[in-house]
């Protein structure tokens, strides 16, 4: 009896043994198959790294790019300016930047026009910064003031302005508008001393707030209303020769604006994190319930051509469109559409 228990108990262990070679002979097959997909690599170039753009670097963190087959290359343009030009001089597959550059590119004559094809957000990103605390605020309390505002023809500064527009307030007489700082140095020109009030973008509005030189009194995202600030874009010979990669990259980016929606600031803040390592995790989850809470990111990626109506008039208010474009031109929705499916 004893001989026989041995026995049973020798063919058990052979039998799990034999299974767990079997599972992980298959584990190594899988993983082998997995690493023999080839990723095809597509280099975007971003207008700015900023957590304004948190769903893009959700996409990026959760492994959704490498999900879909694409091998990203992430590169900060410093400027829509420069990254429409990493665009059409091929050094970018794609490009990410305020819209209004490819309707300044196609006014100019470009042969191969530049295209959006998907919109993350939908508000601006950019708050009012003013020296002191001011709960009662109007844009009336600009006037006879010194803005550090942005670059001319730019989105940031094209809203700015046409939020003055609409209190009444007159851009050439009622304030002085500063635009001659570069883009990344106004918090630090306005912590020491220049301006009465500055608009920034995160994290330097939250930066001023937490040293103590500045207060965030508007968001310019909330008084502006819906404006498709920041799209995505690829030049239209792109989007006809590689359909399939740019389909791809729009399932990821969708994945990443689902995620989200569905998630709470800290859990985005906890994702994104490594995209920011100079920012403290506490400072970054109160700049995304900022944008949260504003209604900043589109729920699908469809731009609209309400929404591109609206950009062409922002633009006319500003004095900068020469020419209006049509919308068939400039924006093709199929990918975003298809993402949703």
């Amino acid at each position: 009896m004893k001989k026989s228990l041995s026995h049973v108990l020798l063919c058990l262990l052979c039998f799990m043994l034999s299974a767990a070679t079997f599972t992980l002979a298959g584990c190594a097959s899988d993983a082998k198959e997995r690493s023999s997909k080839k990723l095809t690599d597509v280099t975007l170039n971003e207008v700015a790294h900023s957590i304004f753009y948190a769903p893009l670097y959700i996409a990026i963190e959760k492994g959704y790019f490498t999900e879909e087959g694409i091998n990203l290359t992430l590169v900060t343009g410093f400027g829509a300016d420069k990254t429409m030009t990493a665009v059409l001089s091929d050094e970018a597959d794609i490009g990410f930047m305020g819209p209004e550059s490819t309707i300044y590119t196609y006014n100019e004559g470009a042969q191969d026009c530049v295209v959006n094809f998907a919109q993350l957000t939908q508000r601006a990103g950019n708050f009012l910064v003013a020296r002191e605390e001011m709960p009662d605020f109007t844009w009336d309390d600009l006037k006879g003031k010194e803005v550090l505002g942005g670059r001319k023809g730019g989105m940031p500064e094209m809203v700015f302005e046409f939020i003055l527009k609409k209190n009444k307030i007159d851009i050439t007489r009622d304030l002085t508008i500063d635009q001659s700082i570069d883009f990344g140095s106004t918090a630090a020109a306005f912590s020491g001393g220049k301006g009465d009030f500055s608009v920034e973008f995160e994290p330097g509005a939250t930066a001023l707030e937490t040293e103590g030189a500045g207060h965030v009194v508007a968001s310019l995202g909330i008084d502006s209303g819906y404006v498709p600030y920041t799209a995505f874009s690829a030049k239209s010979s792109y989007l006809k020769n590689h359909p399939d990669v740019v389909q791809k990259f729009t399932n990821a980016l969708q994945k990443g604006m689902d995620y989200t929606l569905s998630h709470t600031p800290e859990d985005i803040a906890d994702v994104i994190s490594p995209q920011f390592k100079e920012t403290d995790i506490e400072t970054l989850t109160a700049i995304i319930k900022r944008y949260y809470e504003q209604d900043t990111w589109k729920e699908n990626l469809i731009f609209e051509e309400s929404s591109f109506r609206l950009l062409l008039d922002i633009l006319s208010e500003a004095g900068e469109l020469t020419e209006e474009p049509s919308y068939a031109d400039l924006v093709d929705t199929s990918f975003a559409e298809n993402a949703l499916k």
